[in-house]
């Protein structure tokens, strides 16, 4: 079921939303060279906890963190260990909250000191694909103009998106439909309508698009060993257009 939210309930959503942008900007300057992930994990946790929430993702079908901390050829889903940040990589991290019965979730990619000019590009090119899938986010629209505006993006830069994972709807569940692809055709799929908040999450490989799930059950990486970036929004579809829900409290 596709739901539509009433005022109160985006507004219930955006506070989730924002915590978790907040969390986000909190940890920025750890993101660096020497630091051991599961130490972001512990701070995210704690900062959440302090803002009356609860991390979304730790349980979750039995995901053991609050954060997902993926490195370089790993996509999505990375579960932070005692890996140490190192110069030259970059680290996409993934958070979600819930407050009140209604959930967040915002993700980035960050470059851990000096980074290879194709990683500063796909990390550019993978913040911008999202911008143009989030323009897309209009009543009337349709899912496949998301994903098309993505891909299309993406592709001309000579990256790929992956397939097997795709973004959502949000509200009172993590995850509602309808499913929101970084992939497809313009004008099909379902059609957007005012009130419907979703999660738009463009994960951009530099070489192929194919990927394997680690045997550690969760972590996503790209077949060829490439670099990936991820970067998510959740987003209110209003009569005026796209709002973006996850913004930290300064904006």
């Amino acid at each position: 079921m596709v739901y539509t939210r009433s005022k109160k309930e985006i507004e219930k959503i955006s506070r989730s939303c924002q915590i978790v942008a907040d969390t986000l900007n909190m940890l920025e300057p750890f993101i660096k060279e020497g630091t051991c992930v599961s130490e972001l994990d512990k701070k995210a946790e704690n900062f959440i906890i302090r803002q009356g929430a609860r991390p979304a993702f730790k349980g979750y079908m039995g995901f053991p963190a609050t954060l997902c901390v993926s490195i370089d050829n790993a996509v999505v889903h990375g579960i932070p260990g005692e890996d140490i940040l190192q110069d030259g990589q970059i680290v996409g991290i993934d958070c979600g909250a819930e407050l009140d019965g209604y959930f967040g979730d915002h993700a980035k990619s960050f470059a851990i000191g000096k980074i290879s000019k194709r990683k500063e590009q796909l990390l550019k090119v993978t913040r911008e694909s999202l911008q143009k899938g989030i323009e897309q986010a209009t009543p009337g629209n349709y899912v496949g103009d998301i994903g098309h505006a993505v891909q299309s993006y993406a592709e001309k830069y000579g990256f790929s998106v992956v397939r097997e994972l795709v973004g959502h709807g949000i509200g009172t569940s993590l995850h509602e439909e309808p499913q929101i692809p970084n992939f497809g055709s313009a004008k099909q799929g379902y059609r957007l309508k005012s009130g419907m908040c979703i999660a738009i999450e463009p994960m951009i490989n530099a070489g192929s698009k194919d990927v394997f799930t680690s045997d550690d059950g969760w972590t996503i990486y790209t077949r060829d060993g490439q670099p990936s970036a991820h970067f998510e929004h959740t987003i209110a579809i209003t009569d005026n257009g796209p709002k973006i829900l996850s913004v930290a409290t300064d904006g």
